[in-house]
């Protein structure tokens, strides 16, 4: 857990010819050093060869993304099943306990998320800005930012693969849950709303 205590975060998306799955690393942009992993297990062949060739499918594809620490220790699960409308995204810990999920929600404008706890109770809400730039809310206060939006930070690290920053407001407990289901959005972004 001490690696989600961290506010700013830079996910880095993989560059592949033919991207069938994906995956990305996690870097801290004050250091530009990698400090995660997210791999995408289990795709199977049907599903990599739709997203290959019908990339409006990617969004409706089922995912299973682990996020791991440089030693391969598995932190979270990010899991979708088959969904053609409004898909819901599980997010669950190391030791495959459900920590919340997301569902989507189209109404009444833009692509956002709901967020909710492992109870079902709802926590927080993600919505789109300008672009694919995104912001937690929680009692209509900003708690969090996804952007695409560089100012600067880790410029260096760029390339024409998706690339987001997570910057967590610093009032957001260093072991509040929320910080990992802020991790599991960021996936989530790029793999259902980004695919659209």
């Amino acid at each position: 857990m001490v690696k989600f205590t961290k506010n700013t975060f830079l996910f880095k998306e993989h560059v592949t010819l033919f991207k069938g799955s994906n995956n990305y690393d996690v870097y801290d942009p004050q250091t530009k050093e990698v400090i995660l992993h997210c791999r995408e297990k289990n795709l199977t062949p049907l599903y990599s060869l739709l997203r290959l060739f019908i990339t409006e499918l990617k969004s409706i594809t089922p995912f299973e993304i682990e996020i791991s620490g440089l030693d391969g220790k598995k932190i979270i699960k990010v899991k979708k099943g088959l969904s053609l409308v409004f898909p819901k995204i599980e997010v669950y810990d190391e030791n495959d306990k459900l920590i919340g999920f997301f569902k989507l929600k189209l109404f009444p404008v833009g692509n956002n998320f709901e967020v909710f706890d492992e109870k079902g109770n709802f926590v927080s809400k993600l919505e789109s800005l300008i672009g694919w730039n995104f912001k937690f809310l929680k009692d209509e206060n900003t708690i969090a930012t996804v952007t695409k939006k560089w100012s600067g930070i880790g410029k260096e690290l760029l390339t024409s693969a998706d690339n987001y920053i997570l910057d967590i407001d610093d009032n957001i407990e260093k072991t509040s849950p929320l910080r990992l289901l802020f991790f599991a959005a960021v996936i989530s972004i790029d793999m259902v709303l980004r695919a659209k």
